[in-house]
């Protein structure tokens, strides 16, 4: 292990936006054995893999697993494959719907396409927990669920208000917080991190690693990021999110688009920002000693750059002051070819052209657009659901962030 900071260093790093941590004391002693003994530390997450497309939302633990592995400890993630084919009761007021193996498997691997974006490669350890789960016997099992009571499992709002409304529990649903646990039992976890949403889950890997003989787990709970809007938590459903392999100039205008009131608490979640530095940050603002948008066009430069590199944020900011501030149209757009297949004597169907350009996801969402008058040729809004008569090179403008240039074939 690498020689790091003071413990007090590390724990000022450690804690940064954390909610909630369960076992501080016992978090000091590891870091110090870390310390004195020069070994890392596990660092577990679990991931089960049913919504593999990761947004800044999902990044809030991810982040601070990082900054785990920048101060020297050992990544490990939990790809759940085996606890995936039941399903995460957490939220639910039914039955979650079990994904087949190849489900669970091919959502695995766009997960783990995607969360080396924020990890380190070499600091990460993959591990699927079908490789220890799907070796217990009758028995073991049997031994695993005498480790909790019915009237514990019960203590869970979505388990306990399913039961208050007569709505069915599977028996095997009660198995995925023992499932969890055991996993944490396995590789002698040191750290579990999670949502605050994962709270019951992450304290029965306590629990079992107690029941095991092991020293428990300090559990680490993330808050919930806010979207965009400020208001709901940040959903692809809601429209609300900022997706991390989005184009650099979409994550950049997403970002500029925040409140004020979010600055602070997207540098503090979702940015490797130093608290010193955030420290610093929150005085000026409260302050008046700096302008917000100047503040949040930092924070837009961090994230952005965080995936896209320092070149592409730069980039990014320049196209957004020429589009914003300067009304013009951003340098470098991708261009779109249409053929004679598009082109007809009345001219271009506008809602198969956003489709088919990936402007938009639906042809429903083109058409919301249009009449909203968010769709504009070069600057001009487009005001009905009409074929145009478009040219060579023509800008298409889609929302506020997306733009292309045509290429037009005969």
């Amino acid at each position: 292990m690498q020689k790091h900071s003071s413990i007090e260093e590390q724990l000022k790093i450690i804690l940064k936006g954390v909610e909630e941590i369960i076992g501080l004391d016992e978090l000091k002693q590891k870091l110090i054995r870390s310390a004195t003994e020069r070994h890392s530390m596990t660092i577990k997450l679990g991931l089960d893999p049913t919504a593999p497309d990761i947004h800044l939302g999902h990044t809030v633990v991810l982040r601070k697993i990082k900054q785990f592995q920048d101060l020297g400890h050992k990544a490990v993630i939990i790809i759940g494959d085996f606890t995936g084919m039941i399903g995460d009761p957490t939220g639910r007021s039914k039955t979650r719907r079990q994904l087949s193996r190849e489900e669970v498997l091919d959502n695995a691997l766009t997960y783990q396409n995607q969360i080396f974006k924020i990890l380190d490669r070499d600091k990460t350890e993959v591990r699927f927990n079908s490789e220890w789960l799907s070796k217990l016997n009758f028995a073991d099992v049997m031994q695993l669920a005498a480790k909790c009571t019915v009237a514990r499992m019960l203590e869970r709002d979505d388990f306990k208000n399913r039961f208050k409304e007569h709505e069915s529990i599977g028996i095997h649903e009660f198995f995925y917080p023992l499932m969890q646990g055991y996993d944490s039992v396995e590789l002698k976890a040191d750290v579990e991190l999670g949502g605050t949403e994962q709270r019951f889950n992450i304290l029965m890997g306590r629990n079992l690693q107690k029941d095991y003989g092991q020293e428990s787990q300090a559990a680490m709970f993330m808050p919930i990021l806010e979207g965009i809007d400020g208001v709901e938590k940040m959903s692809k459903s809601l429209g609300n999110y900022v997706g991390i392999s989005e184009t650099p100039d979409q994550i950049f205008g997403k970002l500029m688009s925040i409140p004020d009131s979010l600055i602070i608490r997207y540098f503090e979640l979702v940015t490797d920002i130093h608290p010193d530095e955030l420290e610093l940050i929150r005085a000026d603002l409260s302050k008046g000693k700096v302008n917000p948008r100047d503040v949040k066009m930092r924070l837009a430069a961090d994230i952005t750059e965080l995936y896209h590199g320092n070149a592409a944020a730069g980039s990014a900011a320049e196209n957004f002051e020429r589009v914003f501030q300067k009304r013009e149209i951003p340098g470098n757009l991708p261009d779109f070819e249409i053929t004679g297949s598009m082109l007809t004597g009345e001219g271009t169907d506008m809602i198969k052209l956003l489709v088919s350009a990936g402007l938009v996801s639906s042809n429903s969402e083109a058409r919301r657009l249009i009449n909203q008058g968010g769709v504009k040729i070069n600057g001009e809004k487009l005001h009905e659901l009409k074929f145009v008569a478009l040219k060579n090179e023509d800008i298409i403008q889609a929302g506020k962030f997306k733009f292309i240039k045509l290429i037009i074939r005969s």
